[in-house]
């Protein structure tokens, strides 16, 4: 008998999702969009990385393979460097299948509505909306141009749908990614573009670590009681994974709609 051969899946398989599609990922030199570009990879997508974390962005993209993954620096709060970053995969690959806009600051936890800092809100919203905003545009506009029926993702929050005790300034920007969706999904599926999100509760990435001062072990610990769902912690890779359902055709009739990863938090 002949010795049994590794099992090669078939295009477009289970472990082959995202196959000969490109995408962008925001905020993909960390956190989630790091978790998302690389599961990306692994399912047969071509990914440019957008972030202002070069080194670290041209690392992960080096690790992926640069004849899968391209760095490109990119502000998202300024509309020529999110267009410039759309443009780069039409040079380098013709098309544009799916908008990942990640890319996303965290609020200041220790304020209230009365002393709410509106030059603070400026700086989140800027970043959190404004940003999100111009990826949204500038996707659509090149999926339209050449007749893709892409899919666009923005990260939004538990803070999307419900109020909180800390950060007005971000549940207040995150509340305003989840209009975005809704609306863009309207406009946009008209073109057979699906536009939708995924609102993850706590999660440890560097973003959260660094607004609560805690290591990712302590800021797991820190998370874990709020959640009514016991035996599992929120990671990264979780989210990545409903991102991936909503990149992918699994996902085909899915447009103007919000994941929720809270583990029954909202419920």
């Amino acid at each position: 008998m002949e010795p049994d051969q590794p099992m090669i899946p078939p295009p477009n398989s289970s472990t082959d999702r995202l196959s000969g599609k490109i995408a962008i990922v925001t905020g993909g030199a960390s956190g989630i969009g790091e978790s998302t570009a690389r599961l990306f990879a692994q399912h047969g997508a071509t990914i440019i990385i957008a972030d202002i974390q070069d080194d670290k962005g041209r690392q992960i993209a080096s690790e992926i393979g640069n004849h899968r993954c391209t760095y490109i620096h990119c502000d998202v709060t300024d509309e020529h460097q999110v267009k410039s970053a759309i443009d780069l995969a039409i040079t380098l690959h013709g098309t544009l299948d799916i908008m990942f806009s990640n890319a996303g600051i965290f609020g200041s936890a220790s304020q209230t509505i009365v002393d709410l800092d509106l030059n603070n809100l400026d700086r989140v919203y800027t970043v959190n909306v404004r940003g999100m905003a111009a990826c949204v545009k500038h996707a659509a506009r090149v999926m339209i141009e050449r007749r893709v029926k892409g899919s666009v993702i923005c990260t939004g929050s538990v803070m999307s749908v419900q109020g909180g005790k800390t950060a007005p300034d971000y549940t207040i920007s995150k509340h305003a990614v989840l209009g975005l969706v809704r609306a863009a999904s309207q406009q946009l599926g008209l073109y057979g573009i699906r536009v939708n999100c995924v609102s993850p509760f706590g999660v440890s990435t560097p973003m959260s670590c660094g607004a609560f001062g805690t290591s990712p072990e302590e800021m797991e610990v820190l998370i874990e009681p709020f959640t009514p769902l016991k035996g599992v912690v929120l990671k990264t890779k979780h989210v990545a994974d409903a991102v991936l359902f909503l990149a992918s055709d699994d996902s085909a009739f899915i447009n103007g709609h919000n994941i929720v990863l809270d583990g029954g938090f909202t419920a």
